[in-house]
């Protein structure tokens, strides 16, 4: 049986939400739509949390790792900060060196979302206005977190009343092992023959790479620690690995495990890509829980979406939402012991 209570509201207007059945407990948040926490069971039935985040979710603000947050409009990079659309360029922050990162300098991870509690979670809506960060067209989003027996399913639905463009994820970063280890024993599988390569920027470039015989072959179970320091022009890019791979299918895109602890995550997703990012360049942030600093490699983002910088390298930019369209993606997370 499902639980969704509100356990917390702040003067400033920012609640917190906790969703629990006998698998699975979840802290949120409507700033933001953070996923602040999940705690699941290890193989002897010991409850942790296996999400990173801040130690006070206003850090946000000041903080460039988007922990546990809703990204948007546009997650990932936008090449020279720019885009066009119908004839028009519309100019962004440059927010990551020349490029434009997850939304902006006041994205949807800095935003105050209405909220209404459902029997299974939680909806949080927000209207993005016009020109809101350079984009255009107003947005109407709704974003829903529901607990399953065994997971977390999100699910996003946007409309707008002009042209615009649109690439929404989530940013969790996992640690199986609830923090005890790095993730460098952690096992990932992915469903993909390809990645898309980046810039030194680690921008998209439009080039795209088969994963056979390469560092970024994760069809098969590999640790992610096992090649991560291999000399490799798209390791050198990235500092490790940060590339979205082209999955296949609909269900179970991506698995991590964790053999010590025994949790394994399962992600699916209708979007695209999943982008994997091994937290290269984590340290140097807010404090996270318990107000210890987080370090490179505390955790693995596993992010689904539109290809990064679509706008750019797409004949036919899947990332462009027309005038009325519906935007509609649907990610899930299921959590299991073995």
């Amino acid at each position: 049986m499902t639980e969704i209570k509100q356990i917390e509201e702040k003067e400033n207007g920012i609640c917190f939400f906790e969703m629990k059945n006998d698998n699975i407990r979840v802290i949120t948040t409507n700033l933001g739509c953070h996923i602040l926490s999940i705690f699941t069971k290890d193989r002897a039935g010991q409850e942790a949390d296996i999400l990173l985040g801040f130690e006070n979710v206003e850090d946000c603000e000041k903080d460039g790792s988007y922990m546990g947050a809703l990204v948007g409009r546009v997650a990932n990079r936008i090449a020279d900060a720019k885009f066009q659309l119908n004839g028009e360029t519309y100019e962004l922050a440059a927010n990551n060196g020349k490029n434009h990162l997850h939304g902006g300098l006041h994205g949807w991870n800095q935003k105050l979302f209405q909220y209404e509690q459902l029997e299974d979670g939680i909806r949080f809506c927000y209207v993005s206005p016009d020109m809101e960060e350079g984009y255009p067209g107003s947005v109407f989003l709704k974003v829903s977190y529901r607990l399953k027996e065994e997971g977390l399913e999100m699910e996003y639905e946007a409309v707008s009343d002009q042209d615009t463009i649109l690439n929404i994820t989530n940013h969790p970063y996992f640690n199986l092992s609830g923090g005890q280890d790095k993730i460098y024993h952690h096992q990932l599988r992915m469903k993909a023959d390809q990645i898309a390569c980046v810039d030194e920027n680690c921008c998209a470039n439009g080039e795209f790479l088969d994963v056979a015989g390469t560092p970024f072959d994760f069809r098969d179970f590999h640790e992610i620690g096992e090649r991560i320091h291999e000399d490799h022009e798209q390791i050198r890019h990235a500092g490790g690995y940060d590339h979205s791979y082209l999955v296949s299918e609909t269900l179970d895109q991506a698995v991590l495990y964790d053999p010590k602890s025994g949790r394994k995550l399962t992600v699916s997703t209708t979007l695209p890509c999943i982008q994997v990012y091994t937290a290269n360049f984590l340290a140097g942030g807010c404090n996270g829980k318990h107000g210890k600093p987080y370090e490179n490699r505390d955790g693995v983002a596993l992010e689904a979406q539109f290809l990064p910088n679509s706008i750019h390298i797409e004949k036919e930019p899947r990332v462009i939402l027309r005038k009325g369209e519906q935007y509609h993606a649907v990610t899930s997370y299921r959590f299991e012991v073995e």
